[in-house]
């Protein structure tokens, strides 16, 4: 059992889900958060039971609801701040095909949302014990990884979300906060789609792993759910 706190974004359906349940059977409090908690059937449904889930409303582009979600919590120690929920645009838009409006969209809610959200909790998380900022980014962002083309607004996103981390690993290191960006793995989940590679279950494990343990040695990095490097 653990007193730890991990803030989780995106936490009504696929990998923010299962590390909602995964970090709570664990013993940590998970203040899940997603847009519309009361359409979130089975985030509901493990708040219910016996364990230490706290579901909250957030809009991750909805900063003035960011901020008021972290007045709200205080001083509350956050121990881990991961940043989850994600949008992946068109995936039939190709190059001649883009969409500007949508393209903002993905990179709002991919790329500008987990800084936002960093600077809304940046005081719970230098509070706690482990001090931990993580993104949920993908390999497709890693520019020496890229070999098929294609996907340029998710691609574009991530990439630039892995740069935001490299920054905030380095601006809040003497305040002993860590930042580290993390792949999934090529999920099963509505944005993965049902041919893809693994289950949520597996990936969650992986991550949960890399997420406890943690720590400023780890920070600056993009680490792949089996813990391996990914080149930026």
């Amino acid at each position: 059992m653990t007193n730890r706190t991990i803030l989780i974004t995106g936490a009504n359906r696929g990998i923010g889900l299962e590390l909602t349940e995964q970090f709570s059977e664990d013993g940590w409090q998970v203040l899940a958060c997603c847009r519309n908690p009361a359409d979130a059937g089975q985030l509901q449904a493990l708040a219910e039971k016996d364990l230490d889930i706290e579901v909250h409303a957030l809009d991750v582009t909805n900063y003035e609801q960011m901020v008021s979600l972290a007045d709200q919590l205080g001083n509350k120690p956050i121990d881990i701040l991961l940043s989850n929920a994600g949008v992946y645009g068109s995936k039939s838009a190709s190059f001649g095909e883009i969409d500007p409006a949508e393209w903002r969209h993905v990179l709002e809610v991919n790329t500008i949302a987990p800084l936002m959200l960093v600077q809304a909790f940046v005081e719970q998380v230098a509070a706690s014990q482990q001090k931990l900022v993580a993104v949920i980014s993908s390999k497709v962002g890693s520019i020496a990884d890229n070999s098929s083309g294609g996907s340029y607004m998710y691609r574009s996103s991530k990439t630039a979300v892995n740069q935001v981390v490299k920054s905030l690993s380095i601006d809040l290191a003497d305040r002993g906060i860590s930042a580290i960006s993390l792949h999934p793995g090529w999920v099963q989940t509505d944005m993965g789609g049902p041919n893809a590679e693994i289950g949520t279950d597996a990936s969650v494990s992986g991550l949960k792993n890399i997420l406890q343990s943690a720590g400023l040695a780890q920070s600056g990095q993009f680490i792949e759910y089996d813990g391996s490097s990914i080149p930026w």
